[in-house]
């Protein structure tokens, strides 16, 4: 296989194509510390693109209650099994020797599923990525154990004694959003012999060529995130498309001057979880360094949001805010090892941390460049970071701009929500 550099792994690794890159790539960040489990953005999805026969059991974007919860089930937990079973120990990181540009979590020395799958045989030699097409029955339920928690170790006196103590609760679950992440190296699109998976040069979102498609399922069992699905009526595979007619900005009434706008998941998401964007790359797949762009910001600049299961080694541009409470051990088997620093960040969020994080969900479309406003203080609060320390955080009533792809104003929020009072007079139903 042609060797591919993967900045999350920190190394090179094997890949069955030759290393080609986007001019941008579609990317987002995820916010599980402030997520309901509402599904208003599973049906925001299933309403627009999978309410047709053959898609009922099509779910895009789902939310799935971890650490029992999955769609499929046990998508995670069996492939991480098989990854285990083909190095056995040797899936380990090494984080001491990190280097922001190149390496910012250290360097991954187990096995991905490409490298993982040269060990498999097959009936045409080697397979190109390891995974396994799930069973029909764990395609059923993509709500199951949902709000199902996990209580530990712990006998019954203390399961509700001190169960909601940071930094770790006894008792915890939190939910995962999650759509196609559109990786740099997408193991749907080194499993298909026939060519019908690629990835867009103009943004990286991976399409699947109906086409070119014979529905052979390579692809289910080549993601590992489980994001590629069969339709059984056309015979084919589908997937996210990132609605990509409107990062194009072809929606007249929600981009009137061709302006990139928000997918549907993530304009309909009610707890203000998502952030979306888009990277400028360079030729040889680099992150262009752009500090302002928000999504630079919080991913490569300040590190507080990590890729989803890094180690299966296709570079996810989706990436996480690791939930605080959860044990420290799962966190890091599911983000890597950037957890400690990543909650430590958003724990005790700095002046401009805090400022890029009232972004989320604050406008409709796409924000590449954000400046910030200095306000007065409103505030000092005693933090206890999950080390133990305490930590003075001042709180400034900043205002922060967002600035869409023409560099043209679209949104202007303070950190401090302001109240407005009705004038009784004008309102029937003022108290």
């Amino acid at each position: 296989m042609p060797a591919v550099y993967n900045w999350q792994l920190g190394r090179a690794m094997s890949y069955p194509h030759a290393e080609r890159h986007p001019q941008w790539q579609f990317a987002f960040v995820f916010n599980p510390n402030r997520c309901i489990g509402c599904q208003t953005c599973t049906m925001a999805c299933k309403s627009t693109w999978t309410f047709s026969k053959g898609q009922e059991l099509m779910w895009w974007n789902n939310v799935e209650t971890k650490p029992y919860g999955g769609y499929p089930q046990h998508w995670d937990a069996k492939l991480l099994g098989m990854l285990e079973e083909a190095n056995p120990g040797g899936q380990v990181w090494n984080a001491s020797a990190p280097e922001p540009a190149s390496k910012p979590y250290g360097v991954f020395e187990g096995m991905t599923i490409f490298e993982a799958a040269e060990k498999v045989p097959g009936p045409d030699g080697p397979r190109r990525a390891l995974g396994y097409l799930p069973e029909d029955d764990e395609w059923r339920s993509p709500n199951i154990h949902e709000d199902t928690a996990t209580g530990g170790r712990q006998n019954e006196a203390e399961r509700y004694g001190d169960s909601v103590q940071l930094p770790e609760h006894k008792v915890w679950f939190f939910h995962l959003a999650r759509i196609c992440n559109h990786c740099t190296y997408p193991g749907c699109l080194a499993s298909c012999p026939r060519n019908a998976i690629y990835k867009r040069p103009e943004d990286g979102i991976v399409l699947i060529d109906q086409s070119r498609c014979r529905g052979y399922r390579y692809c289910v069992e080549g993601c590992p995130y489980k994001k590629t699905m069969y339709r059984p009526t056309t015979r084919t595979s589908e997937k996210c498309i990132a609605c990509y007619p409107r990062i194009e900005g072809r929606d007249p009434a929600l981009s009137p001057e061709g302006e990139p706008c928000e997918t549907r998941c993530m304009a309909a998401c009610v707890g203000k979880i998502r952030l979306q964007g888009l990277i400028k790359l360079e030729e040889n797949g680099a992150w262009a360094v752009d500090p302002k762009n928000p999504l630079y910001f919080l991913i490569r600049e300040r590190q507080v949001a990590l890729p989803l299961y890094p180690q299966f080694g296709t570079e996810p541009n989706g990436f996480y805010i690791p939930p605080r409470w959860v044990p420290r051990d799962y966190l890091t088997q599911m983000f890597g090892p950037g957890v400690e620093h990543a909650i430590e960040q958003y724990s005790c969020p700095d002046r401009e941390l805090m400022a890029v994080l009232q972004l989320f969900r604050a406008s409709r479309q796409i924000l590449f460049r954000y400046e910030i406003e200095h306000g007065d203080k409103v505030a000092e609060v005693e933090v206890t970071l999950p080390t133990g320390e305490t930590r003075v955080q001042e709180i400034f009533n900043d205002t922060v701009l967002g600035f869409n792809k023409f560099d043209k104003e679209v949104v202007r929020i303070t950190v401090e929500e302001p109240t407005f009072e009705r004038p009784r007079e004008a309102h029937l139903n003022s108290i």
